[in-house]
């Protein structure tokens, strides 16, 4: 353990409750919890390691910072209330925002004061974000929006959006998209919540955009530079899922190795499974050590692909093993409807499936 990761698990032993191991799925849907530890690693400096001091960082290298994630990832740090915020929104203002939306929204984004919203999915247009239809016209400083999104987690209790609109009709798919900061208390702003079948504590909504009206200096990045934004932005989400497929993976198979008894066959599937938890955690090793050295990788699809099936497949294999048991367990159930959702956010794996033939294995479009 380096003197970095030993300064982070002394900040989490005095954080977490005593018993937060022990009962760690109690305290996972503990909302109290989440939103104190967000605000608490912001202020120590250990949510975001790689950014600087005062940005909820600590100026880390890309190693360490990373050791710290998975030191976190070990000892199953409580999941950011508002992820999007801190892990998606918020890179893509410090990264792109001009020096008044950096003032005004990179803290409480990152540090969870103010909550986010991901305005990208929209029915017709999942995971394939350049089909998005959400129009914005600009006039006289002026954005007028009108659309539909869905999926929109947590749009019911955001205070902002970042909202992709196509701003220029005649250009190529991706590249007639802009970002905007919206304020979902606008005018002409409406959020339905949609009913779910699961146990989660984050909501999804649908998003309706009648004429809404968003300042031209709302607009985060260049003009009709929206997919440059998303696809930056996302990359910081990508680290974030393979982390934790890794971790959720690891940590659903737990009923499985402390079963009774598993027949031959659910034996070989187990072997798999920890093999496939193993691929992750070095798949994303090898991504990460090549961002480091300022080269491109392929393989963060490759990753999230493998990353979203696996949790499936360990879930539904403790689910299986425990027979009977399970309906004494009730978290069990749970743990399969959650992972049912991660072949779906972050990309479907079929989106993941066309972009490895297109841009790793270089077939044309197409290719069946």
């Amino acid at each position: 353990m380096t003197d970095v990761t030993s300064e982070f698990e002394a900040f989490l032993d005095g954080f977490l409750p005593a018993d937060y191991a022990e009962n760690y799925r109690h305290y996972r849907r503990d909302v109290k919890l989440r939103t104190e530890y967000q605000a608490a690693a912001f202020d120590a400096g250990w949510l975001v390691p790689e950014w600087g001091p005062g940005e909820g960082g600590r100026g880390l290298s890309v190693p360490d910072a990373l050791a710290v994630k998975l030191a976190g990832a070990r000892r199953r740090v409580p999941r950011l209330m508002n992820i999007q915020g801190a892990g998606v929104a918020a890179p893509a203002i410090r990264s792109y925002g001009t020096a008044a939306q950096r003032e005004r929204l990179l803290r409480p984004a990152t540090r969870g004061d103010e909550w986010w919203a991901l305005g990208m999915s929209e029915p017709g247009a999942g995971s394939d974000l350049a089909a998005l239809r959400t129009t914005a016209t600009l006039a006289d400083g002026v954005f007028t929006v009108s659309g539909q999104k869905v999926w929109t987690t947590q749009a019911d209790e955001a205070r902002w959006c970042a909202l992709y609109v196509r701003t220029d009709p005649e250009a190529r798919p991706h590249r007639g998209i802009s970002c905007l900061i919206l304020d979902l208390r606008s005018p002409g702003v409406e959020v339905r919540p949609i009913r779910t079948a699961g146990p989660a504590v984050e909501s999804f909504c649908e998003v309706f955009l009648d004429e809404v009206k968003v300042p031209e200096e709302a607009l985060l990045g260049p003009l009709h530079g929206g997919w440059g934004v998303a696809m930056s932005s996302l990359e910081h989400e990508r680290d974030m899922i393979w982390i934790n497929t890794w971790l959720e993976t690891t940590r659903a198979l737990e009923p499985t190795l402390t079963a009774p008894e598993l027949s031959e066959h659910q034996l070989v599937r187990l072997g798999r499974s920890l093999a496939d938890a193993e691929g992750v955690r070095l798949t994303g090793l090898r991504t990460a050590a090549q961002r480091w050295a300022g080269l491109p990788s392929p393989a963060s699809s490759i990753l999230k692909l493998l990353g979203s099936e696996s949790v499936q497949r360990a879930a539904l294999l403790s689910l299986e093993s425990a027979g009977a048991r399970a309906f004494d367990d009730p978290a069990l159930f749970d743990e399969r409807l959650e992972s049912l959702a991660a072949t779906i956010y972050g990309g479907t794996s079929e989106i993941q499936r066309n972009i490895i033939a297109e841009r790793t294995l270089g077939l044309p479009k197409g290719t069946p």
